[in-house]
């Protein structure tokens, strides 16, 4: 058995600015840049070009997405920055992993975090079977009256097959 592992990283300082998270009670995916410096994709599960069509980061939902390269158990890893003055806008911070996310939605491990004082920085892990007809991405919301930044966000998969 071999192992596989997608790992995404966005960094607002390197990747062209904050990811701005609309107010409201809504749910939205994080995109990743592709073929960043710290990036690594060796599966091509994160592919800007799939199926005939570019899914340019960060304006095409698609950018959000992991496709893994087989069915497997699988673990997903995610890591959070929302900006510091985040902690004063918002009383609740969310995210969670989907399944499937741009079609018949399936989500897993939503987490509901009080905001605290300064920036908050989350991180989650969670074991899920996994398939390559399935995509997966990671999506964020929070109930503050105005838009939020994310500053930083890492998404990965990795598995045994």
């Amino acid at each position: 058995m071999a192992q596989h592992v997608c790992s995404l990283k966005f960094d607002a300082e390197r990747d062209g600015g904050p990811l701005p998270v609309a107010a409201g009670d809504d749910y939205h995916l994080v995109p990743f840049p592709y073929g960043s410096a710290e990036n690594h994709d060796p599966d091509n599960m994160h592919a800007e070009t799939r199926g005939g069509t570019r899914h340019p980061f960060p304006s095409d939902k698609a950018s959000a997405l992991i496709w893994p390269a087989h069915e497997a158990w699988g673990r997903l890893y995610a890591m959070i920055q929302w900006e510091t003055a985040s902690g004063g806008a918002a009383t609740e911070l969310r995210d969670q992993f989907a399944r499937d996310p741009l079609g018949k939605i399936d989500t897993t491990c939503t987490e509901h975090r009080r905001a605290s004082p300064g920036m908050q920085c989350f991180a989650k892990s969670w074991a899920i079977f996994v398939s390559p007809d399935v995509p997966l991405g990671l999506r964020v919301a929070h109930n503050a009256s105005r838009s939020l930044d994310v500053v930083l966000a890492e998404f990965k998969l990795e598995y045994q097959a």
